[in-house]
């Protein structure tokens, strides 16, 4: 498996995340819940852009890993 791969499936993996803490911040009945669940949200969106970043830079650097 290839770097490129790799990248590729964490960063679905964080867009399930963030979408699973979104879901939870909204449905929660707790207020200091959907604070900290809105919160940790807010946090992986920031490690998905900095992925999405590193993963134009590789398809940069390796135009092989490119999507057609």
């Amino acid at each position: 498996m290839t770097i490129a791969s790799n990248v590729n499936q964490s960063l679905a993996a964080i867009r399930s995340i963030e979408a699973q803490l979104s879901s939870l911040s909204l449905t929660s009945l707790d207020e200091e819940a959907q604070r900290l669940f809105h919160e940790a949200m807010l946090e992986i969106g920031e490690v998905k852009k900095d992925l999405e970043d590193r993963k134009k830079v590789i398809e940069f650097e390796e135009p092989q890993y490119k999507p057609n």
